[in-house]
């Protein structure tokens, strides 16, 4: 059994590096090794008599001791060495683990998700602030970003923020609460409704000054418990406690009876009482993202459509964008906007979409100009059937110059090849001890579609039908059956019931078994729902985007060259 991360939990830096470091290397001498360092709070000094010691440190004279993660950008020094860091050739492009700003440290920019040794970390750099500032503040966007991520499947492991969220120690054991923190002003309100909607396992906040470790909270609508854990600055005269190490268990590995395990001084929420925060325009935007710049409605010249309001709902949804559908329906704060989710079909940038812009540039994969429906730039929506010309664009299409020939492992002409290939996809995993799901999503305006195969281990394969009709039905549907017993005949059978006047949704199960579902012309159906579900199955939620999953160029020959290599053996076309 593969061992727990050990992960050390640090508060407010404030430039003393040396100390820092000294701790960490004799904590992880002595009860180590750790895996990593999280630090929350202000990063950097807070005179420029701290500077030197930092300096050290970047340039390479002195190390840290493990790979260290901060989201404190501010202090003394900060907009210089983050802004030389931001133009290093290893930090362009869209990086949520994290930017190399020297040896062993990282700085994560913004707000974020990524998986470190297995846990699911979530993060907010910066402070609220009306400043504007560049670095030290974080963005409505940010915090957007964070909201569209709490709806994503899957629990979150930790999620730390630099202050605290408002409320906290509500329904907590007052004799446990510092003075003077039950009724700060320092709080952040913002923080409490983020960490209410992603509600993850460990809280970590820094800037109060004060070590705080809150019992354990439930959260509504979640099964698992909240431990919020608030630390106090490196070197702080009182001696409060500034670091601290945790070991948890990945959620994604858990089972149901330890992810709903209770201690017995677990409260309610805190956060059930806490009122909504100030409008976001109270938030700082970063420099670039004024008023006048940041007009994501552009892509729609709409009479209906109002300029830059003050609320949520002027944002665009990025769950209904991306997919076609909201969990949260019209409790949603962000707009569902269908124009938009047209654009992004056609592989529009979401950022162009929502702001008017997009600060990846050339690194972004997505298209900068919006797409007519016969997928050429158009500065206006248009409507129609589309045109068969849209394959220009497509990844698949062999006629395409945007093919992705490096991950074609083979070539089929028709049918009857499609089902040796199923086939062989059987027998190959099978010997690996899985079972094959087969799905597809059949959108009627689209060119042609895509037969997805994912390989599930045969341990989970009599819950797949269950999960897949639990997920239609918490979008409001019910699958209907096809029994069969081969390939072709289902997809005969499945014929009858497609008159291609709408779109389709099947999914064929091991066993033949095919469960069918024809989406009407205004139905909101998420078109990576198969996808949504067979990653929840799998405790791999971060792979239900597929976006998550892309790789380098090389990467990705190599992945397509290695799978051809074990393929070969049940390749119909050898």
């Amino acid at each position: 059994m593969t061992p727990s991360p050990r992960i050390l939990l640090c508060g407010d830096v404030l430039g003393r590096l040396n100390q820092l470091c000294k701790r960490v290397s004799s904590v992880n001498k002595s009860a180590g090794p750790f895996d990593a360092l999280l630090c929350v709070g202000q990063f950097f000094p807070d005179s420029p008599d701290g500077l030197e010691e930092f300096n050290d440190y970047i340039a390479g004279r002195s190390n840290f001791p493990i790979p260290t993660y901060f989201i404190g950008d501010y202090g003394v020094g900060a907009p210089k060495i983050l802004s030389a860091a931001s133009k290093e050739a290893g930090n362009q492009g869209f990086k949520m683990d994290g930017l190399k700003v020297c040896g062993n440290l990282y700085w994560l920019k913004g707000s974020g998700k990524f998986t470190l040794h297995g846990l699911s970390v979530v993060y907010l750099s910066g402070r609220k602030s009306a400043s504007g500032m560049q670095f030290g503040t974080y963005s409505e966007d940010d915090v957007d970003a964070l909201r569209a991520l709490a709806e994503e499947p899957g629990i979150v492991d930790i999620f730390f923020t630099n202050e605290w969220p408002s409320g906290v120690t509500n329904k907590a054991a007052t004799s446990d609460v510092p003075s003077g923190v039950s009724d700060s002003a320092d709080a952040d309100s913002t923080i409490s409704e983020l960490v209410a909607d992603i509600k993850p396992r460990y809280h970590v906040a820094g800037t109060m000054g004060v070590f705080y470790a809150r019992e354990p909270y439930t959260n509504v609508d979640a099964v698992h418990v909240t431990r919020f854990m608030g630390l106090a600055p490196v070197g702080n005269k009182n001696k409060q406690k500034f670091i601290h190490a945790i070991s948890p268990t990945p959620a994604s590995t858990m089972s149901s009876v330890e992810i709903c395990a209770k201690p017995p001084n677990t409260t309610l929420s805190p956060y059930t009482m806490v009122e909504k925060a100030t409008p976001t325009e109270a938030i700082a935007k970063r420099p670039g993202e004024s008023g006048s710049d940041s007009q994501y409605w552009r892509y729609d010249v709409s009479q209906k459509r109002q300029k830059h309001g003050d609320g949520d709902s002027e944002r665009l949804c990025f769950k209904f964008t991306s997919s076609g559908c909201c969990p949260r329906g019209e409790k949603c704060h962000f707009r569902h906007d269908e124009d938009a989710r047209q654009q992004s079909i056609r592989g529009v940038c979401f950022d162009l979409l929502n702001k008017g812009k997009c600060e990846r540039g050339p690194d972004c994969n997505f298209k900068h100009s919006l797409q007519d429906e016969n997928g050429s730039a158009s500065s206006r929506r248009s409507f129609g059937t589309p045109s068969s010309n849209r394959s220009k664009e497509c990844w698949f299409c062999l006629s395409s110059p945007c093919v992705e020939l490096h991950l074609i492992t083979g070539i089929e002409d028709c049918e009857i090849e499609l089902n040796r290939v199923q086939n062989s996809l059987k027998a190959y995993f099978e010997n690996q001890g899985k079972q094959v799901v087969f799905f597809e999503w059949v959108f009627k305006r689209a060119t042609h579609a895509n037969l997805q195969v994912v390989p599930v281990p045969s341990s989970r394969a009599s819950g797949i039908k269950d999960i897949f009709n639990l997920a239609a039905k918490k979008l409001g549907f019910k699958f209907k059956t096809i029994e069969s017993t081969n390939n072709s005949e289902g997809r005969r059978l499945l014929r009858t019931q497609y008159d291609r006047s709408c779109s389709l949704f099947y999914v064929e199960l091991p066993g033949g078994t095919i469960l069918t579902h024809v989406v009407e012309e205004n139905e909101r159906f998420p078109s990576q729902f198969g996808r949504e579900v067979l990653a929840g199955l799998l405790n791999t939620a971060d792979r239900a985007d597929w976006k998550n999953c892309k790789l380098s160029k090389e990467e990705e020959t190599k992945m397509a060259e290695r799978f051809k290599k074990q393929f070969e053996a049940y390749d119909p076309n050898r």
